[in-house]
């Protein structure tokens, strides 16, 4: 006969069954059983006492985001359950794998607003991948199983489980079996030859064609395909938001980054291609602008392990379903060997005019305040290139994603789909616990900084050695730069009264500096990249710095402003 373990020791038996190391959260009543048995197992599980449930989740996210792996919450229910709401939406959006288990009132007790329980399956339907309520000690192994297999295959998301509290004390045979097959789901669809070729030939006929590499390149691992198909054939690259480091940023081919605040020359060249090969990325509105007008001239390919998102924003001409990498590795030996240098030439206009007009502007400005961009592109050339680069949301996330340069993959974590400001924090916490070997540097305004910043606590309790650059401009800088442009410039609950961040980092046992003139920057820039530990910049920010180009929203995609007054191009 088996041996009879509790619920609770199945459930962390589970996790470690899946190869989980580490897990970040936050304990409470109706989790408390499973705490109390984590206390036994502490040499095998490393626990992360997060400082609010929120960052919890984009601490998993972050740490998921860098391995590969699926992060693992466990919170208490009520409150706490609903605090992890925001980052389980965020982690649907980003295709991230997590794994979140929320304490539940005992089952007695259901539906009947005991203290502390809130119905976490109904709330969470909508934004996971899967949501099950555990009731019964002997389904507890069966639950996690199946949750790791959902939440890590196919496209990536995260996956709740709800446990009540009699499922924790339960007794029950422990036999845990990996779960490779759930019948309807079909996380690993067989690619279709017929597509391969189809896609192949549009390919080899087009004289323009464009790459569009998204954070499904950087999730399949296949970003040696990526290069190879675009080197075989000397297609130009542009990579969304979360694409960024599938391509290192000096490969000739590498054309910058799409989208609302994206680099000119991709922009504007999406509506002059002959054909879009879209891989791993979902046509949102921010890269797409005017549907209606985008990529007229061209026809479309979409390439996606998720069926859902073909034609759902973007009409295709030809589509493959399946895996990035493994889709390309069925393109490449059908594509022929071919030189653009007409197309290629396309793009070095804009890219002139980009740098003469915008990034000269941010990288060398004419007053003395300092500009996020020359900041950013600083701690970039100072880590060659090679740090783990995690932003917050807002103008900083912008920049950071404009002037970072990437040498390596999975190099860039930030909130894409929902924009959540308060990632950043937590999330660079996750990151350095998956990477610790290489530098995790985190850009933020002070806005965002300020809905997250407790978790400076968990830095100090773990001495994780995250760099904070704090792009402090007291305002709420992308909104501030909104009402500039287009709410005539009625700065309405914009303008923020700031703490003094050096003593708040100090409290937390942090070493942090300010930075106010441009020739004091440099040097403080290295003595945070060499001091080991946790360290935190806070640099003083010209307010009225904007990131530009700029599309606006539901504008046509190559309807690109260069300032606030002049639009490319320039007659």
């Amino acid at each position: 006969m088996k041996e009879m373990i509790s619920g609770s020791d199945a459930l962390i038996q589970s996790l470690i069954c899946e190869g989980v190391d580490m897990v970040f959260g936050y304990p409470g009543g109706s989790i408390m059983p499973v705490y109390d048995r984590l206390f036994d197992y502490q040499d095998r599980l490393k626990h992360i006492l997060v400082r609010h449930e929120q960052g919890a989740t984009h601490a998993a996210q972050g740490y998921a985001r860098v391995t590969g792996h699926t992060g693992v919450v466990i919170v208490t229910s009520g409150p706490a359950a609903t605090n992890v709401i925001t980052g389980i939406s965020d982690a649907l959006m980003d295709s991230t794998p997590m794994v979140v288990v929320t304490g539940q009132v005992a089952t007695p007790f259901l539906g009947f607003d005991a203290f502390q329980e809130t119905d976490v399956v109904g709330i969470t339907q909508p934004i996971t991948k899967w949501s099950y309520q555990i009731r019964r000690a002997e389904d507890v192994a069966w639950a996690v199983a199946r949750a790791f297999y959902i939440a890590s295959t196919g496209r990536p998301g995260p996956v709740v489980l709800d446990i009540t509290k009699d499922a924790q004390v339960g007794m029950t045979e422990f036999d845990y079996k990996k779960c490779s097959y759930i019948r309807s789901y079909n996380p690993m669809p067989e690619i279709r030859e017929e597509d391969v070729r189809r896609v192949a030939d549009m390919i080899n006929e087009s004289e323009r064609p464009m790459i569009l590499s998204g954070h499904g390149v950087m999730i399949s691992g296949a970003e040696s395909e990526l290069a190879e198909l675009a080197e075989k054939s000397d297609i130009p690259v542009a990579v969304t938001l979360l694409g960024l480091s599938t391509m290192p940023s000096d490969h000739p081919l590498y054309k910058g980054m799409l989208g609302m605040h994206g680099n000119i020359g991709p922009n504007i060249n999406t509506n002059r291609a002959d054909l879009i090969v879209a891989v791993g990325m979902r046509f949102d509105d921010r890269i797409t602008g005017n549907v209606k007008t985008y990529a007229k001239n061209a026809k479309i390919v979409h390439i996606d392990i998720d069926a859902s998102e073909f034609d759902k924003n973007i009409l295709t001409d030809a589509t493959i379903h399946g895996d990035a990498r493994l889709a390309l590795l069925r393109l490449l030996p059908l594509i022929g060997p071919r030189k653009r240098p007409q197309w290629l030439e396309m793009f070095d206009t804009p890219e002139q005019i980009e740098r003469e007009k915008v990034i000269e502007h941010e990288l060398h400005p004419d007053g003395q305040k300092m500009t996020m961009g020359e900041v950013v592109a600083k701690v970039s050339e100072a880590t060659g290139h090679k740090s783990i680069v995690v932003t917050d949301v807002g103008q900083n996330q912008m920049l950071t994603a404009r002037y970072s340069r990437f040498a390596e993959p999975r190099s860039i974590v930030t909130s894409g789909g929902l924009g959540t400001m308060g990632f950043g924090l937590p999330a660079a916490i996750g990151a350095k616990m998956g990477c610790p070997e290489r530098t995790v540097c985190f850009f933020t305004g002070d806005g965002g900084l300020q809905m997250t910043i407790q978790e400076l606590g968990t830095i100090m309790e773990y001495g994780t050695a995250v760099k904070i650059i704090l792009l402090n401009n007291n305002f709420l800088g992308n909104v501030r730069q909104w009402q500039a442009l287009f709410f005539n410039g009625r700065f309405s609950q914009t303008p923020l009264v700031n703490p003094d961040f050096i003593m708040i980092a100090n409290a937390y046992g942090i070493k942090a500096e300010n930075v106010e003139t441009r020739d004091k920057l440099d040097e403080a820039i290295h003595r945070m990249l060499d001091y080991d530990g946790p360290y935190l910049l806070n640099v003083n920010i010209d307010e009225t710095d904007m990131v530009f180009p700029m599309t606006p929203a539901g504008s046509n995609v190559d309807f690109v402003m260069l300032n606030s007054t002049d639009v490319y191009p320039i007659d």
